[in-house]
C-alpha cells in the first residue's frame, strides 16, 4: 500500500490517501459438468482489485472518509465489470465517537460476515463458502446504500445496511439487513439478517422477500482456528444458484426458496504457509429436496508479507437433479469438481 498524506498550511485537518490493491491470477481447471475445461483466470483466490481510500480529520472527534474500488481482470486486463469505473465500492461518509456512517456502493453485513468471520477460504478459492452459500450477487455489495456501524463496547457492536430499489414504488428493489458482531480474545461471533425485494415495479409481478439468517463464527486456539456457520434461507430468490445456466444437462435445476446451510472448517499454520480446509451441506426443504454436501481443501504457500502461492481443490456431490458448481472468489464455476493453481499479490 502506498500512503500519502497532506496538510495544509495554516490548517489543523489532516488527510491521508492510500493506494492499494491486489493482482491475483489462477490456471483453474473445471470438470464434471457439460464441459470440462483448463483456463487462465483473474481472482481465484482474491478478486483483482485497484482502490484509494482516505480520509480527513475534521475536529471535535468528527472524521470524513471515502473508498473508491475497481475490479480488474489480470488475464486480460479489462475491467472486471464492463461500462464501470469503481464497480466493487464507492462510497463516503462520516466516523464520530457515535458510529460511522456512510452512502454509497457498499458490501454488505451477510458477505462481511463470511469474509471476516465465518469461511476459512475467506470467501475465495475452490473451497469457498458461495459454493453452496447465496454469496452473490446484491447479497455481496449493493448500490444506493446507506450504512451505519456503531463503536465496540465490551467487544460487541452493530451494524445496518439499508439499499434503495430507486423505483415507483418504494419497496420494490430494495434491500436491508444488519448484524449484531462479537470480537473479543479468540472468539469472534456473527449474527446477520438480510432481507432482499427482487421485484421491479414495472412489471407488476410481486414476490415474497428473500431472507437469510446467518448465525457463525471462529475460534482461534494456539496453533489453529475453527469456523462453523449455519443458515436460514426463507423466501423467492433468497437462494439464487450461482451458475443459473444449467450446467449439467437435463431437467434444469431450480433454486431452493426453503433451505439450511451448514458450514464447518479450520485454518491452521502449515510450514511457511496456511492450510484451510471446509465442508458444506444444503438442506432444501422444498418438495424438490435439491440438497448438496460439498468439501474444500486449500493451501497458500507464503513468499513474504505480500505474496504467496496457492493450490485449492473442493469437490461437490449434487443430489436429485441440484445444479450446484465449484466456484472461486470470481467465478461460479462450470461443474462438480474444480482446482486453483495460482499467485497473489498485494500492495
Amino acid at each position: 500500500m502506498i500512503a500519502l498524506s497532506l496538510a495544509a498550511a495554516g490548517v489543523h485537518a489532516q488527510s491521508s490517501v492510500t493506494i492499494y490493491g491486489i493482482a491475483d491470477a489462477a490456471i483453474v481447471g473445471e470438470s464434471g459438468g457439460k464441459t470440462s475445461m483448463t483456463k487462465v483466470t483473474s481472482g481465484a483466490a482474491s478478486a483483482s482489485r485497484l482502490g484509494f481510500r482516505g480520509s480527513e480529520e475534521l475536529g471535535d472527534g468528527m472524521s470524513a472518509f471515502f473508498t473508491l474500488e475497481t475490479g480488474a481482470k489480470i488475464d486480460t486486463g479489462e475491467l472486471d465489470a464492463s461500462n464501470t469505473i469503481f464497480n466493487r465500492q464507492a462510497f463516503v461518509g462520516l466516523k464520530t465517537e457515535g458510529g460511522s456512517v456512510a452512502l454509497g456502493r457498499q458490501y454488505t453485513p451477510y458477505h462481511l460476515a463470511l469474509i471476516q468471520a465465518v469461511d476459512p477460504f475467506g470467501t475465495g478459492y475452490a473451497g469457498t463458502s458461495k459454493n453452496l452459500l447465496p454469496d452473490n450477487g446484491t447479497n455481496v455489495r449493493a448500490s444506493n446504500s446507506v450504512t451505519y456501524s456503531s463503536p465496540s463496547v465490551s467487544g460487541v457492536n452493530v451494524d445496518l445496511f439499508y439499499s434503495a430499489g430507486e423505483q415507483s414504488e418504494i419497496a420494490a428493489g430494495r434491500q436491508f439487513g444488519g448484524g449484531i458482531n462479537y470480537a473479543k480474545g479468540p472468539l469472534s461471533l456473527r449474527l446477520i439478517y438480510n432481507s432482499r425485494n427482487t421485484d421491479v415495479a414495472a412489471t407488476g409481478v410481486n414476490h415474497d422477500l428473500g431472507r437469510n439468517l446467518l448465525l457463525g463464527g471462529n475460534y482461534k486456539f494456539k496453533w489453529f482456528a475453527l469456523y462453523a456457520g449455519f443458515e436460514v434461507d426463507k423466501g423467492y430468490n433468497s437462494a439464487p444458484l450461482g451458475n443459473p445456466n444449467n450446467p449439467y444437462g437435463g431437467v434444469a435445476p431450480t433454486a431452493s426458496t426453503d433451505g439450511r446451510d451448514l458450514l464447518l472448517g479450520l485454518k491452521a499454520p502449515l510450514g511457511p504457509g496456511t492450510l484451510m480446509f471446509s465442508t458444506q451441506y444444503k438442506d432444501d426443504r422444498t418438495h424438490f429436496n435439491q440438497d448438496a454436501s460439498e468439501w474444500g481443501i486449500g493451501y497458500l504457500y507464503s513468499l513474504s508479507k505480500r505474496s504467496g502461492l496457492y493450490l485449492a481443490y473442493a469437490h461437490i456431490n449434487n443430489r436429485n437433479g441440484a445444479g450446484y458448481t465449484v466456484a472461486n472468489n470470481t467465478e461460479a464455476g462450470t461443474g462438480d469438481s474444480a482446482f486453483n493453481l495460482g499467485i497473489r499479490h498485494t500492495f
